[in-house]
Parts: structure tokens; C-alpha cells; sequence
């Protein structure tokens, strides 16, 4: 029996990597010679001058008056605020007050059983009102020399014992009745007619909301611009747009020595009560007058570890082109940051656009939509 002719494949495996290889060295040959005519292109347009234009905003650098400030966070705190519990255990009887009402000083507000108690102090009141009438008659008594001084002593002395119980049973029952303090907003009831409650625990939330603290801290090294009287401006999220003016009342003569800050107090007008206790809100400081700064917007200045730099718009052979500058900025507010060396006013200063820019790059200028250049910026709600 004759063997089964077999056919090598080899040959065929062979012959798919050649043309593999080629295809692979011819890709690789037209994107090595692309780049190559890129670069000689981009030379030749180089050395031409014929960069193209790069689209950028600018601005005229313009003097404005600054006011030096200090920010910082602080916390809103209540003239007057409590958690008000009872000092006797007892059961809920009448809760006169809703949660968020407004009340006067004195006004009631929970009050617990006290029957037992009452009825005590008509008894103790009782024999009270008895000594006082055996003592007034002691009195007429000792006067007609017919008992003797040391029984009018002993009636006097009964007496006064008798209405200081009844006075501190009187107490007892104050105490089973909550009022308001001081004049404020009551806040959150926790309780129920039914309840029982036991002492310490707190059953409502009082506050008063005319006027609020606000702390914050400030660094140790700026102690000597604060003093009690100086504007505070604060804002927060819950307002945008609106700002609210304090004046510091109090600074703390210790330095936290955590954190080498100290803490000051400010007093704010809170009409309509917006500020509540605990809320997050920033603060700026107004500290000495009003100082002139060259004034550019934020995005037009670019910081770079060697230094910080603005491009300029300036008049070239071929239009305008940028020229690169070196400057010191100084503090900032809102979207603005202050230029204390090396620009003078009334330069055209690019605002946006020049991270594509070096010198001698030529510019179209576009200034339809400007970057933000508000020194009092505030969220705007869409």
C-alpha cells in the first residue's frame, strides 16, 4: 500500500510573514516621511513668517482702588441661645408654644404636671398664714408683758420657717413650668403632651435672632490691623449677591498656640433673621484705606516656576504680535489680582488665549466674550 502524499505548508507560512514585513516597513516608511515634509513645512512657514494668527481677548491694564482686606472663615453664633430642659422629672401636660414661633421673655412654653406639688403648697401655705396670726397676736401679747420674749422669739422664728417652705414649694412647682428666658425664636420641640421627661434633657431650642456673632481666626502676624470697630463685610452660599456688615467687638487677648491664630468677634445686624446659629460664612476684614494697584484679570497672568508673566498686544511689521513680560503680582479679589511691578497702565494685555502665545506670535483679537473680571464675584444661580 502506497504512503499519502503530504503537502509542506511551510513554504505558504513563509511567503504571509514576507509580505507582513513589507507591509509593516512600507507603513512605517510613509509615516516617517510625512513627518519629515511636516517639519520642512513648518520651518519654511517659520522662516517666512508666516505663523498664523492665534485668537486671543485683551484687556487695557487700568489703576483701580483697592481695599486692603483679611479673609477668613467663620461660624455664626446667637447673642443669646439655649437648649432648655427641666430640673424636675414629670409628665407632659400643655405645650404652649410651636416650633419657630417667635416668643416674649417669660412667655410659657411646656409645662408638666404639678398637682401633687400644688396641693403641698396650699398646705405648707396653710399653716404659714396660722403662724402669722399666732405671731401677731404674740406680738400684741409680749407688748402687754403677758407671756414672755423668748415665746415671741420661738413664734417668730416658726413663722419664718413655715413661709420658707411654702416659698420652696412655691419653687418646685416654678420649676414645672418651662418659660422662655429672654425674647428669641424657639426652635424644634421635642416633646408631647404625655411625655415624660426627666431632668437635663432638653425639650426645646431657644435663640435670639435680632443680632448674631460671628467668630473667625485671623494669623497671629496680622494682630496689630485688628482692633474692636472695624468693618466686616460677610457672605455665604445660602445669599448669593448679598453681603451683610458687622463691626469686630471683641479680639481675644490669648493666641491659640495650636494654631497661632487668634479669635475675633464680630457683631452683625440680622434683619429678617437670615443668619441662623451655625452657619458656615466668609469674612473679609477691611483693614487701613483704600490703596491704588494696576488691576488685570486672573486668567491673564501665567505662573511659571521662574516667574510670572503677561503677553502684551503690541503693533509689529505684520500687525499686532505678542511680546512677553515678566511681572510681581500682589494680592487678588474676586477675579482680579493686582500687578505691583512691570506693566504700566493703559498697556493691552492678553487675557485669555495666551498659553499659545510666544514672543512674536501674531494675534486676531476677539474680545465678543471677555474672562471674569469681577472683584466681588458671587454664585449665580441658573
Amino acid at each position: 500500500m502506497e504512503p499519502e502524499s503530504r503537502i509542506d505548508p511551510r513554504p505558504s507560512t513563509r511567503k504571509r510573514m514576507v509580505i507582513m514585513l513589507v507591509a509593516v516597513g512600507l507603513v512605517l516608511g510613509l509615516l516617517a516621511a510625512f513627518n519629515v515634509f511636516r517639519n520642512v513645512m513648518i520651518g519654511r512657514a517659520l522662516q517666512g513668517g508666516q505663523e498664523p494668527p492665534q485668537t486671543v481677548t485683551t484687556a487695557e491694564a487700568r489703576e483701580e482702588r483697592w481695599q486692603p482686606a483679611l479673609g477668613a472663615v467663620g461660624t455664626v453664633r446667637a447673642i443669646q441661645g439655649a437648649d432648655l430642659a427641666f430640673e424636675v422629672p414629670g409628665v407632659v401636660v400643655k405645650v404652649a408654644v410651636a416650633a419657630g414661633a417667635s416668643v416674649r421673655q417669660g412667655e410659657p412654653l411646656v409645662a408638666l404636671n404639678d398637682d401633687m406639688e400644688a396641693a403641698q403648697y396650699r398646705a405648707l401655705q396653710a399653716s404659714a398664714d396660722l403662724a402669722r396670726v399666732t405671731f401677731r397676736r404674740a406680738r400684741e401679747q409680749v407688748e402687754a408683758r403677758t407671756i414672755s420674749a423668748a415665746d415671741h422669739d420661738a413664734l417668730e422664728a416658726d413663722l419664718k420657717a413655715k413661709e420658707a417652705a411654702a416659698m420652696a414649694q412655691q419653687a418646685l412647682i416654678a420649676k414645672k413650668h418651662l418659660v422662655a428666658p429672654f425674647a428669641g425664636r424657639v426652635g424644634l420641640v421635642s416633646t408631647s403632651a404625655g411625655a415624660y421627661v426627666v431632668p437635663g434633657t432638653p425639650v426645646a431650642s431657644l435663640q435670639q435672632l435680632d443680632r448674631v456673632y460671628v467668630d473667625f481666626s485671623l494669623p497671629q502676624r496680622e494682630l496689630a490691623n485688628i482692633r474692636p470697630g472695624q468693618q466686616v463685610d460677610l457672605t455665604l452660599d445660602a445669599y448669593a449677591g448679598r453681603v451683610f456688615t458687622g463691626r469686630v467687638t471683641a479680639v481675644n487677648p490669648k493666641v491659640d498656640p495650636g494654631t497661632r491664630n487668634v479669635q475675633v468677634e464680630a457683631t452683625f445686624p440680622n434683619p429678617g433673621q437670615a443668619l441662623v446659629p451655625g452657619m458656615f460664612v466668609s469674612v473679609s476684614l477691611n483693614v487701613g484705606g483704600t490703596q491704588p494697584h494696576l488691576t488685570l484679570p486672573l486668567t491673564a497672568v501665567t505662573y511659571n516656576p521662574y516667574g510670572s508673566i503677561v503677553f502684551l498686544a503690541v503693533k509689529g511689521p505684520q500687525g499686532l504680535q505678542a511680546q512677553q513680560t515678566f511681572v510681581t503680582t500682589g494680592p487678588t479679589r474676586g477675579d482680579q489680582v493686582a500687578i505691583l511691578s512691570g506693566l504700566a497702565a493703559g498697556a493691552q494685555v492678553v487675557t485669555s488665549g495666551g498659553l499659545k502665545l510666544r514672543n512674536g506670535t501674531p494675534l486676531l483679537v476677539d474680545n465678543r466674550i471677555q474672562p471674569a473680571n469681577d472683584p466681588h464675584p458671587a454664585p449665580q444661580e441658573k
